[in-house]
């Protein structure tokens, strides 16, 4: 029987891509989202791929999620950790439910998306995760002193989970992409793409979901089961860690 995904912040964006991508692989996949239900529909409706509604910044609602996907398809074995918003400011102007908000769903979000799957994982001696993390967790961005300081602590989650899971059976890796070409990317000024962003990356354009997909594809597949506490950068050659 092939094994079971789940994306959170499934439904929408790079998630969106992962899920589909994941599913074409063979798997069995549930999609997390947290709050437009008309688009998450759309998304199920279009992909066959069934959705459950939770905020990944509520532990006990992370629980009860993995739970009810447990009845409904068997139990995690791939987790990936997409979901993320962000609040940006310039830091002397940013308040502290912008730093909470952020830091609660992107980084406290795989604590409580995770720990309710890993006991499963540790028993069963196999086990898929991958965070999704970002270019500016490893650079920083001004303005995003609240997403960096979220997005750089994943990375840091991915390698000491990593080798708590290493002898399980069980992978950590992280992904960072840098500018893909997403609903909320593409919403940006023709001029500002142009002008500004797409000149820092040196493969000249931006990138496509479906290729940060196909990264965790790789990463939960057997193939990956060498690679570990990895962080593998998606980014067109703009920043090399």
């Amino acid at each position: 029987m092939s094994r079971v995904a789940l994306v959170t912040g499934g439904t929408r964006g790079i998630g969106a891509a992962i899920s589909i991508a994941l599913k074409g692989a063979g798997y069995r996949v549930a999609a997390n989202y947290a709050g437009n239900e008309e688009k998450a529909q759309a998304f199920s409706d279009v992909t066959g791929i069934p959705v459950f509604k939770w905020d990944v910044s509520d532990y006990a609602s992370c629980a009860a999620g993995a739970a009810t996907i447990e009845e409904a398809l068997g139990p995690v074995e791939v987790l990936v950790n997409n979901a993320g918003i962000t609040r940006d400011a310039m830091f002397h102007k940013m308040t502290p439910s912008q730093w909470n908000e952020v830091v609660n769903v992107n980084l406290n979000g795989l604590f409580n998306m995770t720990h309710p799957v890993w006991s499963g994982m540790r028993d069963r001696n196999f086990g898929r995760v991958v965070n999704i993390s970002s270019i500016n967790g490893q650079k920083g961005q001004m303005g995003q002193v609240n997403y960096s300081a979220s997005k750089a602590g994943d990375i840091g989650f991915t390698k000491a989970l990593a080798q708590e899971g290493a002898a399980k059976g069980i992978t950590v890796n992280a992904i960072c992409p840098g500018y893909i070409g997403t609903e909320m990317v593409r919403a940006v000024p023709e001029k500002v793409l142009a002008e500004r962003i797409i000149p820092q990356i040196p493969v000249g354009r931006l990138g496509e979901p479906e290729e940060i997909a196909r990264c965790v594809v790789f990463l939960a597949s057997d193939d990956a089961g060498f690679i570990t506490g990895s962080t593998l950068s998606a980014n067109g050659g703009q920043f090399f860690a």
